[in-house]
C-alpha cells in the first residue's frame, strides 16, 4: 500500500517575535535620528538650518563647515587632554576596582567595609564637587592633568559581584600549592574576569570621554580643555554656529564609535555575564 505523500510543513509565523523585532528595528531607528540629524545639520549652509518643513538632505553640501569648527579651535589639543585623560582614568580605576576581589577574602569586618562603601556610592557627585575643587586647590593641581585624572571614579561593586561568582575552590588550590593571595589574584581572578573587565573599560573610558562638569570646574585654560568644553565654545552670548557646533560634534564622536565596533563583542559578553542588561 503507497503511503500518501505528505504536505511539506509550512513554518508558522511567530507573531511575538515578529512583533519585537519591528519594536526593536522602530525604537532604533528613533534613535538614529537625532544622529542623522546632526550630520545633516553639520553638512548645511546657515541658511538652511531653521528652514520649516526641514531638509534631511543638504541642497548643496558645505563640506567647509569640518575644516572652520577645527581651526576655529585647538581641536588637536582637545583630542589629545580627553584622550590621556579617559586611557589614564579608566586604568586607575580597573586597578582600584580590581581591589574589590577582597571579597573573596574572609577576615573580621569585611561586610562592614562594603556597606560603608556603598553609603558612599549614594552621595550625588555634585555634593562632592565643591570639596574635591578644594582638595585640588590645596594640592596646587588647579589647571592641569592631575586635576582632570583624580579622583578616578570607582566600579567596585561591578567588579565585587562578579568575583563572588568566580568558585571559591580556585582560591582553595592554588593556597594548596602555595600561591600567596597576589598572585592568586593576579593570575587567576583577573584573567578569569577579562570579560567583566573589558566591559568596565569601555563604560569607563565613554562616560570620562564624555565628561563635561569635572574638566569645566578645574581647567581655565584652553591648553586643558577637553573635548565636551571646547565644544561649549561655539555657543557664543548672542548667537549659536549650529553648523560648526554640529561638525565638531560629529568628530568628537568618532572615537565613541570606533571603540565600539572594535570592544563590541567584549561590550555585550561583558553585560550579559554582570547582568547589566537586564535579565
Amino acid at each position: 500500500m503507497v503511503q500518501a505523500s505528505q504536505r511539506p510543513d509550512r513554518r508558522r509565523i511567530n507573531w511575538g517575535k515578529l512583533a519585537l523585532h519591528l519594536g526593536l528595528i522602530l525604537g532604533s531607528s528613533l534613535m538614529l535620528l537625532p544622529f542623522l540629524w546632526m550630520v545633516s545639520t553639520s553638512l548645511k549652509l546657515p541658511r538652511e538650518i531653521f528652514t520649516f518643513p526641514p531638509t534631511w538632505i543638504p541642497s548643496e553640501f558645505a563640506w567647509s563647515n569640518y575644516t572652520k569648527a577645527l581651526t576655529a579651535m585647538p581641536f588637536s589639543r582637545f583630542y589629545l587632554n580627553s584622550l590621556a585623560v579617559a586611557i589614564a582614568v579608566t586604568l586607575l580605576t580597573i586597578l582600584t576596582s580590581a581591589l574589590a576581589a577582597f571579597a573573596r577574602l574572609r577576615f573580621r569586618g569585611r561586610d562592614t567595609l562594603f556597606l560603608i562603601y556603598l553609603a558612599t556610592l549614594m552621595i550625588p557627585f555634585t555634593m562632592l564637587l565643591i570639596p574635591n575643587f578644594v582638595l585640588i586647590r590645596q594640592f596646587n593641581w588647579y589647571d592641569s592633568y592631575q586635576a582632570l585624572i583624580l579622583p578616578p571614579a570607582f566600579a567596585i561593586f561591578l567588579l565585587r559581584q562578579y568575583f563572588r561568582g568566580i568558585p571559591q575552590e580556585l582560591d582553595d588550590a592554588a593556597r594548596m600549592d602555595g600561591a600567596s593571595s597576589f598572585r592568586i589574584w593576579w593570575q587567576i581572578i583577573m584573567p578569569n574576569s577579562a570579560p567583566v573587565i573589558a566591559a568596565l573599560a569601555i563604560f569607563v573610558f565613554l562616560g570620562n570621554w564624555n565628561e563635561f562638569l569635572w574638566p569645566l570646574v578645574v581647567t581655565n585654560s584652553p591648553e586643558m580643555r577637553t573635548i565636551p568644553v571646547g565644544l561649549s565654545a561655539f555657543q557664543g552670548q548672542f548667537n549659536v554656529r549650529w553648523e560648526l557646533l554640529m561638525a565638531a560634534a560629529v568628530v568628537a564622536m568618532l572615537p565613541i564609535i570606533v571603540v565600539y565596533l572594535f570592544a563590541q563583542q567584549w561590550f555585550i559578553k561583558g553585560i550579559t555575564i554582570t547582568g547589566m542588561g537586564g535579565r
